[in-house]
């Protein structure tokens, strides 16, 4: 079972605020359209939807939208392919040695970033890709996506690609609370006390929002003491701070809504353990129901935690990502 106790590293969710959700099929014959391809000779990225269970040789070419417990499983790869700085230094100054003696003019410019251009797309058949998987969560009753990532940039370009896969038939905005996930973070740490069903765990990193960015980093250190308030106080602010949910789960929370290093605790993968060996198809389908019950479950005290959810009038502002 550790593969669900992993499955979920990280998390930014997203609120469905738009959806006539489409017959599973519906969704799986759009994801054939767009499956992954490896990238070509001279291509530097490629990117498409593989099977969320991983390809073996059994299901290879197999389905790409997993439904358990009406809960669907997407899985989006991302290929790239990436030519060391110092190679494209090495070959560009050849060639602009070359011209120069040629013609006695060394190219500058526009000329030059074409000239280099040239070298990537030369060197690029010798350059070895590098392939990424990210796991989707889409939760059709609760109106949430869940996608496996920390970083917003890489999350909203996944994002991206969801909504042009639904062909615009799906609207979604980062989830947003009344309470700042900073604010919030600064009265827990300041009253030393946690939020309903939450224990602070020994990790948090405080930032002075100026210039400086004047950074204090607490990790395996006890945060119930006046230090940390102090540094609050001062007018740094919490950018994350580690945390439990009722003893079943840590994540660190950052300022940003972002779960990091997610983790289910020892209880519930216990709890969990098979009595038996089933198929490996079996295993994925557990996994798939403990994570997403476990993680179904803290979302409600988590947003109670921050305020309850911020709710935007779609009548005034578009959602963001909403299909043109």
């Amino acid at each position: 079972m550790g593969f669900a106790q992993n499955m979920f590293k990280n998390a930014l969710i997203y609120r469905i605020t738009q959806w006539a959700a489409p017959a599973t099929a519906d969704i799986e014959d759009r994801l054939g359209n767009a499956r992954f391809a490896e990238c070509g000779a001279t291509q530097l990225e490629s990117s498409g939807w593989v099977e969320p269970r991983g390809e073996t040789t059994q299901n290879k070419h197999g389905v790409l939208v997993e439904n358990v417990g009406g809960q669907l499983m997407l899985r989006l790869a991302v290929e790239r392919k990436a030519v060391p700085g110092s190679v494209v230094k090495n070959a560009l100054g050849q060639r602009l040695d070359k011209i120069e003696a040629d013609t006695g003019r060394r190219p500058k410019g526009k000329q030059a970033k074409e000239l280099k251009e040239e070298v990537i797309q030369a060197l690029l058949p010798r350059a070895f890709p590098r392939r990424s998987s990210t796991l989707i969560w889409v939760d059709p009753k609760a109106q949430l996506v869940w996608v496996n990532a920390a970083s917003l940039k890489k999350a909203d370009g996944i994002v991206t690609q969801l909504v042009k896969l639904l062909d615009g038939g799906i609207a979604l905005t980062l989830l947003q609370t009344q309470t700042s996930p900073a604010t919030a973070m600064a009265e827990w740490l300041t009253s030393k006390e946690a939020p309903a069903g939450f224990s602070i765990d020994r990790e948090c990193e405080l930032k002075q929002p100026d210039s400086e960015k004047a950074t204090v980093k607490y990790s395996r250190h006890t945060l119930d003491i006046d230090q940390v308030a102090e540094h609050i106080q001062q007018g740094k602010l919490p950018t994350q701070v580690a945390v439990t949910w009722e003893g079943r789960v840590s994540f660190v929370l950052t300022e940003s809504m972002a779960l990091k290093r997610i983790k289910l605790l020892d209880v519930v993968m216990e709890a969990s353990a098979p009595s038996g060996s089933g198929s490996k198809d079996d295993a994925f389908d557990a996994n798939v129901a403990i994570a997403t019950g476990e993680l179904g479950k803290l979302f409600p005290d988590l947003l109670a935690a921050l305020g309850g959810e911020l709710v935007r009038d779609t009548s005034i502002a578009a959602p963001l990502h909403a299909a043109t």
